[in-house]
């Protein structure tokens, strides 16, 4: 019975995770190609506080969901948004999910460094994943000419000290929130 709790629980908690990265995709600063959102600090609270199954899952959804029409993303929903040059990013949330709640796992409760760390880590496969796929895009299907320069500039490096806050502003929340969602789930 207990097992069947927990299942449900984690349901209920990845639909809402699935839920705040929508919101977070509506909450932007436009800033060129790719606008600043609170898409990634969903995604790491999601893979920090559900694991890396579920915070994986709950990203999943989230890019199913836009994928099949629903405007969850920044520019709306659909199919073809996969010919938009940030969707790459988005496809970038899974992985990025599924590292950050691996490597924010351990025997002992995770501290402010791993936690940080951890995240890191994730925002780096998000790039790994977004800016190949932002060049793809741009370059290929739009017939661009951006250097790789350009690409990074443009796609990554505005955004790192947004991302900084991002990360730390998931270090205080997952701290706060881990002992509660934990004494709730041992309900």
């Amino acid at each position: 019975m207990r097992d069947r709790k927990v299942n449900v629980q984690m349901l209920v908690l990845t639909a809402f995770f699935t839920a705040l990265t929508a919101v977070g995709a509506f909450l932007k600063i436009p800033a060129g190609a790719v606008p600043f959102t609170l898409q990634i600090l969903f995604t790491f609270l999601a893979g920090i506080l559900l694991g890396p199954g579920w915070g994986a899952l709950s990203q999943l959804i989230y890019v199913l969901l836009g994928l099949a029409g629903v405007p969850v993303f920044t520019g709306g929903g659909g199919l073809s948004y996969v010919l938009q040059p940030t969707f790459g990013f988005l496809l970038g949330l899974i992985p990025c999910a599924a590292l950050t709640g691996t490597l924010s796992r351990g025997p002992k409760r995770a501290g402010a460094l791993r936690i940080a760390l951890a995240c890191i880590a994730g925002l780096a496969v998000l790039y790994a994943v977004g800016l190949p796929y932002l060049a793809l895009i741009r370059n290929v299907y739009l017939g661009g000419n951006l250097s790789a320069a350009e690409i990074i500039k443009g796609g990554m490096l505005i955004f790192l000290p947004w991302d900084a806050l991002k990360v730390a502003a998931a270090v205080i929340l997952s701290k706060a929130l881990l002992p509660v969602l934990k004494r709730e789930m041992n309900r």
